[in-house]
């Protein structure tokens, strides 16, 4: 039996829709090589797939609403208290809950950025004011003078998505000063600086406790290579806005076998780093070779690149007739049609997207 085919009210605003590219291609969902979504090429850890398998057997029960193991053990690595903490159904999960408890009358966030944001505030008919990045796309002081008392809530995505140009720490606790003297909420999501070997200077999770207005967002998603699973978490020292959030969400939204898996990602050592080996080789690669193909790549330092394909407007469609998919960047605001953002994968990978693109490109020199 075929998958429903999506109707015009269900078109993706995200990448990783193997299932509909399937539908669109005729290409298996098995035979697409997916540069649309930002997963770890290792793939996921073999000690994650025990703990999922373990998972399945106690499903029979409820989970625990509380995820009280998983945040006793994500408390140690944060260097928080468990109170600091409440995990969701996936990062995306949590921004609607914030947004639901918050119910905030006006709220900025950054154009071009993650989607979620702006669909999240569209639910509780928020004001939603953007401020357009330059050209650079980078975010500089020139944005605190956007930041005013009117504001109840701020989105900033850090490495943000899809450019994956990072903002520097210092400047983001000058931002938080200035809210907190405005009584404005400030949400950081940090869901790639894992893959961010510097990430220790850019996260904000050591501010916490200085700024109640501050919440973080993170995931396990990408770097544990685990998105069908659906598990983030938001930090914060304010207690009683994170009880607030839980409880605009349903209480059992982390799975059992979501939670076993989080709990073995917290135990794996050296995966990271191997990662960071993978990643911070082959974005080099892919950012060169796409260069020489005559695309504008933007300086991203997570695990995928944007990048500008200048008069290439069905660069998507023409990838996906050999059976691949990247990300079309045209729904973000402040991007076009011919801005397209992929993956960074293994080498063997990496090779065949620019393989293809060598000989789909209009405009090779």
């Amino acid at each position: 039996m075929k998958p429903a085919q999506q109707t015009g009210a269900q078109q993706p605003i995200h990448g990783g829709d193997r299932c509909g590219a399937s539908l669109e291609s005729g290409f298996s969902q098995e035979e697409l090589l997916d540069f649309s979504a930002n997963i770890n090429p290792l793939g996921m850890p073999e000690s994650i797939k025990e703990a999922i398998h373990k998972g399945l057997s106690a499903s029979l029960h409820y989970p625990d609403p509380f995820c009280r193991l998983l945040r006793t053990e994500l408390a140690e690595k944060e260097g928080l208290e468990a109170e600091d903490i409440l995990c969701g159904n996936g990062g995306a999960d949590l921004i609607y809950r914030l947004v639901y408890a918050l119910r905030p009358k006006h709220a900025l966030v950054t154009a071009p950025t993650f989607a979620e944001y702006e669909e999240a505030l569209q639910q509780t008919g928020t004001q939603i004011h953007y401020y357009t990045l330059p050209n650079s796309m980078e975010l500089g002081k020139e944005y605190l003078h956007a930041v005013t008392k009117d504001l109840d809530l701020l989105f900033i995505c850090n490495p943000n998505n899809p450019t994956g140009l990072l903002t520097r720490r210092e400047l983001l606790l000058e931002l938080l000063e200035k809210a907190r003297e405005l009584d404005i909420f400030v949400c950081i999501d940090e869901c790639f600086l894992d893959f961010v070997r510097e990430k220790e200077a850019y996260t904000l999770t050591g501010a916490l406790s200085l700024y109640p207005n501050l919440l973080i967002l993170k995931s396990f998603t990408k770097l544990y290579a685990m998105p069908g699973l659906r598990l983030g978490y938001i930090l914060s020292k304010n207690r009683e806005l994170l009880e607030r959030i839980r409880r605009a969400g349903q209480p059992w939204s982390v799975s059992e076998p979501a939670q076993q898996a989080g709990t073995a990602a917290l135990t794996e050592t050296g995966f990271r780093d191997r990662t960071l080996a993978l990643i911070e080789k082959e974005r080099e690669h892919l950012k060169t070779a796409l260069t020489e193909l005559g695309c504008s790549v933007w300086p991203g330092k997570a695990n995928y690149l944007c990048f500008h394909a200048p008069g290439e407007l069905e660069l998507y469609e023409k990838l996906l007739k050999k059976g691949i998919l990247i990300r079309r960047c045209s729904n973000y605001r402040g991007l076009t049609k011919e801005d397209y953002r992929t993956a960074v994968r293994t080498r063997e990978e990496n090779n065949r997207l620019i393989q293809a693109m060598t000989e789909t490109l209009l405009f090779t020199p």
